[in-house]
Formats: C-alpha cells, sequence, structure tokens
C-alpha cells in the first residue's frame, strides 16, 4: 500500500493537463462534481457512474456502542452514511494494478 493521496487540488491539476483549461475553470470542474454527487446523495438518491461504481446513502438505525476505554454502554443515535460500491470495471483495474505492482517489487 501507498501513503501518497490524491487531492482535490491534484485532481483539478489533472483535469487542467487533460483539457487545457485553466486551474480555477479545472477546480470548479472538481469541485461542481462533488458538489452534485453530495446533494445527491443528500437527497437519498443514488450515484452510479458507468465503469467506476455506485455512491448511495444508508439509514443505520440506533444501537448500542462501548467505550474502548471505560467498557461503558453508549447510545449511538440513528444516521444516513455514504456506501461506495466498485464496479466490477473498476476492481479489475485495481486488481491489475496490484499485480503489476507485485511483479516490480519481486
Amino acid at each position: 500500500m501507498s501513503d501518497i493521496t490524491l487531492t482535490r487540488a491534484e485532481l483539478a491539476a489533472s483535469v487542467h493537463r487533460a483539457l487545457g483549461l485553466s486551474q480555477r475553470e479545472s477546480a470548479e470542474i472538481v469541485e461542481g462534481l462533488l458538489e452534485e454527487i453530495t446533494a445527491t446523495l443528500a437527497r437519498g438518491e443514488e450515484v452510479k457512474i458507468a465503469r467506476f461504481g455506485s455512491f448511495s446513502a444508508h439509514q443505520k438505525g440506533p444501537r448500542v456502542g462501548r467505550n474502548p476505554k471505560t467498557g461503558q454502554e453508549v447510545p449511538i443515535t440513528p444516521r444516513r452514511v455514504a456506501r461506495f460500491h466498485a464496479s466490477p470495471a473498476l476492481r479489475a483495474a485495481v486488481n491489475a494494478e496490484s499485480l503489476e505492482q507485485q511483479d516490480k517489487a519481486d
């Protein structure tokens, strides 16, 4: 596993290089995309991106958890969480990349 993280700024820079748009326009595209995904999930709708995956909002019910330090029971309130399911194409690409990195290391 790598300690490298892809940031919003790096995504915007990638859009800038690929499309030749200004840095500002590229950043606006990335931000707009992320805002649209967030707003759609907030409405309870699903986001499907072909050959990438799907995002959905899932309702979690109330439950009882434990404080790991004290062992005391703590109620956990119901909440909505975002879930991501990778497409088979994305999983295959990630696994192919992982295998290539293992071969280089050997």
